[in-house]
Order: C-alpha cells, then structure tokens, then sequence
C-alpha cells in the first residue's frame, strides 16, 4: 500500500489525517516541520506528501520546490485564490482548504496515487537506463539488456527511487508480489548479476551494497 508522508504541526489535525489514512490502508509517517520533512524524504521516499503551510523553520511554500518527483496536496486554511494559483503553479499536484471532509480528502489522495501510477507503469528510467513494465527488459545506453523476473523487479524498484538507499527489508517486501520465491540470501545474487549485467552494456550506473542497510543505485 502506498506510503503518505503528512507533514502538519498541528498534532490534533495531524493526528486526524493519520487515522484516516490508515483506516483506508496506506503506511503514513508524520513530520513536524520542513526541515524534519526533508530527512524523511531523504530517509525514504513517499508515494505522496500532504502538506501544510504554516510551519516552524522551513515554510511550507519554501519546502514545496524542494520536493521533487513526489505529488503533494497542499492542506491549508488559507483561501485566497491568488495563493492557491501560485502554489499549483509552483508544483503543487492539488489544494485542499482546512477545515476539509475525510471523504474529499481521501478521494483527491486516491486520484494522486492513481495518476502517479499511470505515470511509472509504462517505463521507470535514470540516467542511461530504461525499463520496459512490459516485459524483463532493459535499455542500457542504447542496448537491449535481458532481465529474469527478479532483476527486473529489483531494478524497477531502483529505478524509482534513485540516489536513494533502499533497505533490504523494502527491496524483498515491494517484490515480493512478481518474486516470492526471493529471499535475503539470494538477493544478494540476484543484486550481483543485475549490476554485471549493468557494467556489461556500458552503464554509467552502479548498484551499490550499503552495509547493513541495504541498496543504492546511483551515477559513477
């Protein structure tokens, strides 16, 4: 399920948005102010962010450009149509006024995530490489590259979170719907012939081992 980053230091509301995030499934993770809402992002990145504002330190309208490839709905009090513009403008995906209906919140949520998934199925892409969601392939400067099953999820999910560490745990729990037979010790395999087949066609990418934690795929 799609995980929300709620980022308001308004504990009751934030409080409020969390239980009915949850209620309808989604993982939510709360942050109190810009500055802690960037090392969570940075930490992992989330499907989507609902932003407040009026926060400590970091505003809210300071924070937004500095979240990137993530939606984020913008949840305020302030109604000035003015301001609204200049937010969606400014790289908003949506805006909702406090104080709001669960109903509407959860519907413009629902859109959010259903429009970031039409956007990554068709292809996830960094750097010099390219992902088919059709079949096991890759396009690595150019080259067809040939995946198994599990490579191809692991990439896909690589690919999608780029420059970023992903744990082990999150690598073997969001594959392991295409590669239940996947586990800890042949993840390690499997990560080893993904990045040779990599290096093989001439990628300036590289899959790097985090001890202890986990994965990054990042640019040489």
């Amino acid at each position: 399920m799609a995980h929300i980053l709620v980022i308001d230091d308004d504990a009751d509301i934030g409080n409020l948005l969390e239980e009915t995030l949850t209620a309808q499934g989604y993982t939510v993770s709360r942050a109190y102010s810009g500055t802690e809402a960037l090392l969570r992002i940075e930490a992992g990145k989330p499907d989507l962010v609902l932003l407040d504002l009026m926060l400590p330190g970091l505003s809210g309208e300071q924070l937004l450009p500095r979240i990137k490839g993530i939606p984020v709905i913008v949840v305020s009090a302030k109604i000035d149509t003015d301001n609204k513009v200049a937010l969606l403008l400014g790289g908003a995906a949506d805006y909702i006024t406090k104080p709001f209906h669960t109903k509407e919140l959860l519907a413009r949520v629902a859109v959010q995530l259903r429009n970031r998934s039409t956007e990554t199925a068709a292809a996830s892409s960094f750097a010099d490489i390219t992902l088919s969601d059709d079949a096991p392939l890759a396009s690595v400067c150019g080259n067809e590259v040939r995946l198994t099953r599990t490579e191809h999820a692991i990439l896909k999910l690589l690919l999608r979170n780029p420059e970023q560490v992903v744990t082990k745990s999150a690598v073997l729990d969001q594959i392991a719907a295409d590669t239940p037979d996947c586990t800890e010790t042949s993840l390690k395999q499997h990560i080893s012939n993904l990045r040779r087949k990599l290096r093989g066609a001439g990628s300036i990418c590289n899959i790097e081992a985090v001890w202890g934690i986990g994965f990054r795929l990042h640019k040489e």
